[in-house]
């Protein structure tokens, strides 16, 4: 089971979307996992052949958990934020009979004595939300089974007569908001009480990045234009070259600098709750590339079908409240990340600049950072490195 946060401590297998026999690769999604933040495609970090499920859908395992069992040549790759599991050494499952009986799951209703296929629990609860009747549904898994993809298949068909009843765009469903924000809380809770913070904060002069944005939109069709935020996330990946010790991973009692820079994107769910998942590689994307990053993983985040890779690989967090009208943030620290950007609007000010005063749009940018692995001087570096690449946007 895979770490996906600082807040996960258990996660709940709904369904596999591989059988034993069969050739995974990495990168593949091979499960799905509910969380409190949601149904989560989880990626596999391995190449070979699956021998064995040893987790069935509907249990509830704590992080670490040995979900599967693989053969072959394929190496696992370790993630920097994933803690050592210390899980005992079990026997590996025997191979599935042909024909096997359904498990039966206290969490989960048995099926009738008549019904004759298996279906998987998240299948059931998504024909619930949809107003399915499972009996009319055709499975396409292993001996007929029922997956979460037979369900919407059968009721994409009931919405092209129906259009009227159709779920609103853009809603993931299933979360349980309390339980959200019971792991949120302890998640910061924890990074407040663990991590000995530090902020700073400091004034940027956005003309010139204005300036360049407007020229550059008005040679573009609306569908093609860029946002100023992705200036702003691209400027900080760009500075982070210069000041590694600001991205990576306090593990362990020691820091771990990270491979990549991927910037984990604080988004906020239209009902309610909060996730963080990342845009992987930021510093290597022009700025289309990481324009349509953004908007693909704002829509999957918010009608829930993130990757536990995006969850589990952000490097450092960046969070802008523009739109909501706040002109500083001062974040708390995503654990095991160390340090957290913040933007807020941009607004019109009076700034006074070759002895001049002139009003000129500004945005606030602060960091939080973590003292055991850097200090003031670095982090002013940081932020002094995106004020300058915001004075020359024609760079990102």
């Amino acid at each position: 089971m895979p770490s996906l946060g600082a807040d996960m401590q258990f996660g709940t297998v709904v369904e596999w979307r591989v059988k034993p026999g069969d050739a995974v690769k990495h990168g593949d999604v091979v499960a799905l996992v509910e969380t409190e933040k949601g149904v989560i495609e989880v990626e596999i970090f391995a190449s070979g052949v699956v021998e064995s499920l040893v987790v069935q859908p509907g249990q509830k395992v704590p992080v670490g958990t040995t979900l599967a069992t693989l053969s072959g040549d394929g190496k696992k790759e370790e993630h920097p934020s994933a803690k050592p599991a210390a899980v005992a050494a079990a026997p590996a499952a025997p191979a599935p009979e042909p024909q096997p009986a359904p498990v039966k799951i206290s969490s989960v209703p048995a099926p009738e004595p008549s019904v004759r296929q298996r279906i998987s629990p998240l299948a059931r609860k998504r024909a619930q939300e949809l107003g399915v009747e499972l009996s009319t549904v055709a499975g396409s898994g292993a001996d007929g089974s029922i997956a979460v993809a037979d369900v919407e298949r059968a009721a994409e068909g009931v919405r092209r007569a129906a259009p009227d009843v159709s779920p609103a765009p853009g809603v993931a469903k299933g979360l349980d908001l309390s339980a959200m924000r019971r792991v949120i809380a302890a998640a910061m809770a924890r990074s407040k009480r663990e991590i000995p913070h530090y902020y700073l904060s400091t004034t940027i002069d956005m003309r010139k990045s204005l300036d360049w944005l407007a020229a550059e939109n008005a040679k573009r069709p609306v569908t093609k234009r860029l946002l100023y935020s992705a200036l702003l996330i691209r400027a900080v990946a760009l500075a982070l070259r210069s000041t590694p010790d600001l991205n990576g991973f306090w593990i362990d009692d020691g820091f771990k600098a990270a491979d990549g820079i991927h910037v984990g994107v604080a988004i906020s769910l239209r009902q309610g709750g909060l996730v963080n998942p990342a845009i992987h590689d930021v510093d290597k994307k022009n700025l289309d590339e990481l324009m349509e990053s953004m908007l693909d993983l704002v829509n999957r985040a918010r009608t829930g079908h993130l990757r536990s890779s995006e969850l589990a690989d952000g490097t450092i967090t960046v969070t802008n409240l523009g739109e909501q009208g706040v002109e500083s943030v001062f974040g708390v620290i995503y654990p095991p990340q160390v340090a957290l950007v913040g933007f807020g609007k941009i607004t019109e000010r009076p700034v006074a600049a070759n002895g001049m005063v002139g009003v000129r749009p500004v945005i606030d940018a602060t960091l939080a950072a973590d003292h055991r692995v850097s200090d003031g001087h670095r982090g002013g570096r940081l932020l002094i490195a995106v004020d300058r690449l915001l004075q020359e946007p024609e760079t990102l």
